[in-house]
């Protein structure tokens, strides 16, 4: 431990001794001549990117290049994906009218209809008033008995055939004087029935079976001798209806 402590100034003093030495060498060194240049030394790692310069002045237009020559056609490309469907145009003319087609396979049969509802036919009216009718004119009977289908028009006088087929038509009148009594048929006489007075009231009486088609007329008129009347106990009648049906 004694020899320790006696050496550490010792080597303290060597160590500055050798620094003054190389301190005056040098010195006297830089003013006679340089000593030989060493080796060069190894290049360092590159060194990071500088930051962006500024940019630029533009620069003057180039000369225009000469047009190069169109080169073949390329291969036709896949089909794109469908648009969208456009709006409906306006129709175009009609085209000329095709040949007629082949007809077709029997339907079924239909619903069973009502025979009894579409051939129905049928009407009883009277005359109720104490007037004399108009002469040469349709005898109107203002009031239906029965009418079901309402074929006779209480207000023309005229019954209207509506299903085709034979009819029966009758009348019974009560007169104060001298009838006679015509049926028209679509403005044709058919039939004429006239009684002459020899009683104070009498009743008069006819009837004609008639073929009458869809659209029909048929009506009673009279002419000069038009005593017919309705009144109370003297009613005057006018009845048809469809016997057999087309």
């Amino acid at each position: 431990m004694i020899v320790k402590n006696v050496w550490e100034p010792v080597g303290l003093g060597l160590a500055l001794l050798l620094l003054a030495l190389e301190t005056t060498v040098t010195g006297n060194a830089s003013h006679s001549c340089y000593g030989t240049p060493g080796l060069p030394g190894t290049p360092g790692m590159p060194g990071k990117d500088g930051r962006d310069g500024l940019k630029g002045v533009k620069g003057e237009p180039g000369i225009p290049a000469i047009p190069g020559t169109r080169g073949p056609k390329g291969k036709k490309g896949e089909p794109g994906i469908p648009g969208l469907q456009g709006k409906t145009g306006p129709m175009g003319p009609s085209g000329i009218r095709g040949e007629p087609g082949e007809q077709g396979q029997p339907g079924g049969p239909g619903m069973a209809g009502n025979y009894k509802q579409k051939h129905q036919s049928a009407f009883s009216v009277v005359r109720q008033t104490g007037q004399h009718p108009d002469k040469n004119a349709p005898v109107v009977f203002n009031h239906a008995i029965t009418n079901p289908t309402q074929d006779y028009n209480t207000t023309s006088g005229k019954f209207t055939c509506r299903v085709p087929g034979l009819y029966y038509f009758v009348f019974h009148t009560s007169q104060i004087a001298n009838l006679c009594v015509n049926m028209y048929k679509n403005r044709q006489k058919v039939a004429s029935f006239c009684d002459h007075m020899s009683n104070s009231k009498q009743v008069s009486s006819g009837g004609l079976l008639l073929r009458m088609d869809t659209g029909h007329q048929l009506w009673l008129a009279v002419n000069d001798y038009n005593g017919m009347v309705g009144i109370a106990g003297s009613d005057s009648v006018f009845s048809g209806f469809l016997v057999f049906p087309d």
